[in-house]
């Protein structure tokens, strides 16, 4: 997830209004019902859920899918970045449709356990496919149904915190799941460095996982019967289309949170794609053998991710403070790239690591309780603005792998060493203007 300046933010989605736009009310989302609390049991079969989905999901990124790149084309490192790129294009280009579609969905299971179903099902076929792959080509379709697959998955478990999360619960329940996503691909990377000598296996036993886990959440926990809930206005093909954007004046401050994400997750990105070939550069080893390597420093992550997602989650609750601590977490992430872009030996990437770690599971709570204060129409159109919002990183997830390759060719040696100096500090400037941004965020302290 990487430049020398960063690049020019695309501008924000927008729509002609049809009437003057109004900014955010102190608190969007007014269709609403008022939320009640959640117990204990939705907390967790919700921390498993996405637990579970990113052991599935992100340990591809983390490992698997190089070591498949470097099998498949030897040499082509680059290659990593196209497979990604098109995974994460196919996503936002469907991303909001199924959202609008999750959201007028009338059945008795309600309208979100039967779009994680599809998605399960979905998401374990694009594993056997990457596995089995006998081409980079076939590798690309896999990761693109992989996307869809989990990512709805994903989608819908989050869009169910905005349907159920009344606002003093979002800091901390956003923090538990902050932090298992985060911890997830430890597990990813610590199984695949067991496994990489089976392509097979290296797929399907985190796919396992993910099922596992997931399940409980569908059958536990219970939608009511929806089938007699009005659809609201019918759809033409123009009004699906016109669902894709939406107006940045009438809903300003989800507009600067989908901005300062974007501006972080491009910075994410390009620090963690090319994860394994950096390290097997500066370590001095094969792509294959860095499995073991991050693993181990991942498990030195754990204790950081924990600090940054469960603590910055239920401080900003307590605080009744969002915007402090997300800049907060792109500060110190940025310094976690820098002191890695540096780094020669082990020891300074495994500092940089933590310090990364503490600025991904900060970030990633607390602007996660952030956009569910800040998401317009709740009551009717969650997963359509959950879709939106995930432009902010299916974008850099599409277009950071391919300019990456192009900042790792600036002053690269003729012996073919790439600057991987120049592509962490460029994320490091990336998540630090993120959090600049989210500072201009009204309604929200």
């Amino acid at each position: 997830m990487s430049d020398t300046a960063p690049p020019p933010a695309p501008p924000l989605p927008t729509v002609p209004p049809t009437s003057a736009g109004t900014p955010d009310s102190p608190r969007p989302g007014d269709d609403a019902e008022p939320l009640a609390k959640v117990g204990s049991r939705y907390i967790w079969l919700q921390v498993l859920g996405q637990f579970g989905v990113f052991v599935a999901f992100i340990t591809p990124i983390a490992i698997s899918l190089a070591i498949r790149v470097d099998q498949l084309a030897p040499g082509h490192q680059e290659y990593l970045g196209y497979v990604t790129g098109a995974g994460s294009a196919a996503s936002m280009l469907t991303g909001v449709f199924v959202g609008v579609w999750s959201d007028r969905t009338r059945t008795r299971i309600g309208r979100r356990r039967p779009f994680m179903i599809g998605g399960l099902v979905i998401g374990v076929g694009s594993l056997v496919v990457m596995a089995l792959a006998p081409s980079v080509v076939v590798l690309a379709l896999g990761w693109v149904l992989a996307q869809l697959g989990w990512g709805l998955v994903l989608g819908s478990l989050q869009t169910s915190m905005a349907d159920r999360l009344p606002e003093e619960q979002r800091g901390r329940v956003a923090g538990l799941t902050g932090f298992a996503t985060q911890v997830a691909p430890v597990l990813g990377v610590g199984v695949s460095g067991a496994l990489s000598g089976d392509n097979l296996l290296l797929f399907l036993v985190p796919g396992a996982v993910g099922v596992l886990l997931t399940v409980p959440f569908i059958v536990f926990v219970h939608e009511p019967d929806n089938r007699h809930v009005p659809r609201g206005e019918r759809l033409t093909p123009r009004g699906l289309l016109a669902k894709v954007v939406f107006d940045p004046r009438e809903h300003t401050d989800f507009a600067w949170n989908w901005l300062g994400r974007f501006l972080f997750y491009f910075g994410l990105t390009f620090n963690t794609t090319f994860t394994a070939f950096f390290f097997a550069s500066r370590l001095g080893v094969g792509v294959e053998e860095v499995a073991p390597v991050i693993a181990g420093l991942s498990l030195f992550g754990i204790l950081a991710t924990t600090v940054g997602a469960i603590g910055g989650g239920f401080l900003s609750d307590r605080l009744r403070r969002r915007r402090a601590f997300v800049l907060g977490a792109g500060v110190v992430f940025a310094a976690g790239a820098v002191t890695m872009a540096f780094a020669d030996g082990i020891v300074l990437l495994a500092v940089g690591s933590l310090l990364a770690s503490v600025g991904i599971g900060t970030f990633s709570a607390v602007d996660q309780a952030l956009l569910l204060d800040v998401l317009p129409r709740r009551g009717t159109e969650a997963m359509r603005f959950m879709s939106i919002i995930s432009f902010a990183t299916s974008i850099p997830q599409a277009v950071a792998p391919l300019l990456a390759p192009l900042i790792l060719a600036v002053g690269a040696s003729a012996a073919g060493e790439q600057n991987y100096l120049l592509l962490y500090v460029v994320a490091g400037i990336c998540t630090v203007l993120g959090g600049l941004v989210v500072l201009r965020i009204r309604s929200v302290r």
